[in-house]
């Protein structure tokens, strides 16, 4: 667990973030590997905040909203869709994402169950590659050790889906639309934190933010302040129902992430939120690889987010088999992180693009990939099942749900899933062309 309290913990991240982000950190660098003494911390950490980006950055990564789409293209043509087809596919999103978070939540350990120590165990278990939820070893082999979810994650024991933050913000999401509806806020995105959200089910940026919103910071500044966790993965977990209630218009999806999204995040943090609401609603038309092509169409083309998409698009362009095109992303993007935006998105995309529309290689492979798993998991399952609709995903995956998603979100603990697909098909059918904006209101 990260502690967003210890001014030494976030020195120590505050520096790799300048780093990665192209600021001359100079001789900061050095004497952050030493400190040990919170003030010590903290007055580096106030020097740090004053540092410039060398002339050499080869990026551009801009934060407000009018700035990233006058970087975009024309924004994709809205694709129909009739209402039994809306509902099937809104329910198999929902669906899929529990099933591929619940997959990967006894894995979720970047720093001891990398790629290949995965693959490792799964083999030893005889089962890689992944097609069932993750088996148990009795005895458990040394070197490897489960979550300690992994009594309710794992095949066989799975009678619901687990409670996860992956699916709390996925759910508060639907809660802000239907009580604000669509024209809601940042500032309404932070009074439900504080009012349905517990503090401890927070992590990273969400947890700096909240602290922050705590202290009486305004929602403008509170993801910004001692906030080195400001492009890793939260705001991307957060965005698929902004997908899910615009079926087909990926840049209307991005645009509500993006209102999600800065509470909490900048640049890559924020473009990893709009990625995956466009790459939701684009998975309406039913392709995989269309969906993370046009998905791109939605972040700005010169971030290093874009980057690392087309990057994996180039490895599934030439024939790269799935083993090569991860050790490729490995090699590139390695250096992040296990729960930093740019790395986790490219495992998300290179399980979409190489499962191709299978729900069961899809969230096999992207959970394979390491890293954030049930995050990962979580998304290339909801693109998958959007893809797939209810209807065509294996039994195997769903049964054991029992149409039940544990949560800690004040109101929906036990919600079923079938209930939450109906609700926010109701929000998608008021933005479908010709019926206007959506608004719980009309």
């Amino acid at each position: 667990m990260l502690n967003p309290h210890d001014p030494v913990e976030l020195l120590h991240w505050e520096l790799l973030q300048r780093q990665e982000g192209g600021y001359n950190v100079g001789d900061l660098a050095a004497a952050g590997a030493t400190v040990a003494r919170p003030a010590e911390a903290r007055a580096l950490l106030d020097a740090l905040s004053a540092t410039t980006r060398n002339g050499r950055w080869a990026y551009d990564e801009p934060d407000e909203l009018a700035a990233i789409v006058a970087t975009l293209p024309a924004a994709p043509a809205v694709a129909p869709i009739g209402d039994d087809e809306l509902a099937d596919r809104v329910l198999g999103g929902w669906l899929g994402r529990c099933a591929g978070c619940v997959l990967g939540k006894p894995v979720e350990n970047g720093d001891h169950w990398t790629s290949e120590h995965l693959r490792r165990y799964l083999t030893l278990a005889d089962a890689y590659p992944l097609n069932d939820f993750v088996p148990v070893l009795d005895p458990m082999p040394d070197g490897f050790e489960l979550r300690e979810n992994w009594p309710f994650t794992t095949r066989g024991r799975v009678v619901e889906s687990a409670r996860d933050d992956d699916l709390d913000y996925t759910m508060l999401g639907l809660h802000i639309l239907e009580e604000y509806g669509f024209g809601f806020t940042s500032a309404d995105v932070a009074a439900e934190w504080l009012d349905r959200l517990p503090y401890t089910q927070t992590y990273t940026a969400e947890r700096v933010t909240y602290r922050n919103l705590v202290l009486g910071l305004d929602p403008a500044a509170a993801g910004t302040a001692d906030n080195p966790y400001r492009e890793w993965i939260g705001a991307q977990i957060r965005a698929d129902i902004y997908g899910y209630v615009n079926p087909g218009d990926p840049r209307a999806a991005a645009e509500l992430a993006y209102r999600d999204a800065t509470l909490s995040h900048t640049a890559n943090g924020v473009y990893g939120a709009m990625w995956s609401a466009a790459l939701v609603a684009a998975a309406f038309a039913g392709h995989a690889r269309q969906a993370v092509e046009t998905s791109l169409t939605c972040i700005p083309p010169g971030s290093r987010l874009a980057e690392a998409i087309r990057f994996v698009l180039d490895q599934h362009s030439g024939r790269a088999s799935w083993d090569d095109a991860r050790a490729a992303i490995e090699s590139r993007y390695g250096h992040y992180s296990w729960v930093h935006t740019i790395n986790n998105a490219a495992v998300v995309a290179a399980g979409l693009l190489w499962g191709d529309g299978d729900f069961t290689a899809t969230i096999g492979l992207t959970v394979q990939g390491g890293w954030d798993t049930d995050s990962n998991g979580a998304t290339a399952g909801s693109v998958a099942g959007v893809i797939c609709g209810a209807q065509g995903l294996p039994s195997h995956w769903v049964e054991p749900l029992n149409d039940t998603a544990r949560s800690a979100i004040r109101g929906f603990d036990r919600s079923s899933l079938s209930d939450l697909a109906d609700r926010t098909v109701r929000l998608a059918r008021t933005t479908r062309p010709g019926t206007g904006p959506g608004n719980t209101d009309t």
